[in-house]
């Protein structure tokens, strides 16, 4: 596979990425640089590492694999949007203006897992195609690297232009991220 190839499957793969981050920004109170950067560098180690860990499945559970990704998936956004909408319809108008300057880890990684279950079944088919992984690998987190920055960069003026109503569409494009996934898949 060449390289140009495989940076057009890494850009794929990075849309729901790039997606998700655009949310992230818009719901924080002015991301920073640094911010967008470490939202950048989470997603794009997880987004790495699923193909890896596709590849080293391997041909015995892909059924499982290919069985339930989307699921799996569609569950994490879900209830990652939920939370969201939950934030964003009973917090009380006063802690809505006092918004976080950071996401946790814990939420990357979630939120990054659930939107990159789908390289997992890419680097199944890897397997079979030959491709250095290492270079399939470090493609893939850089790109989507660079495109959850962008993203969160980008979500910043989102938050601008729609407000408080911010967290409540971010959690419903979640959601609607998984229902997608899920209707792709079944």
């Amino acid at each position: 596979m060449s390289f140009y190839a495989l940076f057009i499957l890494a850009f794929a793969l990075s849309m729901d990425s790039f997606a998700v981050a655009v949310c992230k920004g818009s719901t924080l109170h002015k991301p920073s640089y640094k911010e967008a950067l470490r939202t950048g560098v989470v997603f794009g180690f997880i987004e790495a590492l699923m193909p890896l860990t596709g590849w080293i499945i391997g041909i015995g559970a892909s059924h499982f694999v290919m069985q339930w990704n989307h699921w799996i998936a569609f569950g994490l956004l879900f209830i990652l949007g939920g939370h969201m909408i939950y934030q964003s319809l009973v917090v009380k108008e006063d802690v809505l203006e006092e918004k976080k300057n950071k996401h946790s880890y814990l939420n990357l990684i979630i939120t990054s897992i659930a939107t990159s279950i789908d390289a997992m079944a890419v680097g199944l088919g890897l397997a079979f195609l030959e491709v250095n992984i290492v270079h399939a690998i470090f493609i893939i987190g850089l790109t989507t690297m660079g495109m959850a920055t962008i993203g969160v960069m980008a979500g910043k003026h989102v938050s601008t232009i729609l407000g408080k109503k911010t967290e409540l569409i971010a959690g419903l494009i979640l959601i609607s991220i998984g229902v997608f996934i899920l209707l792709e898949n079944i």
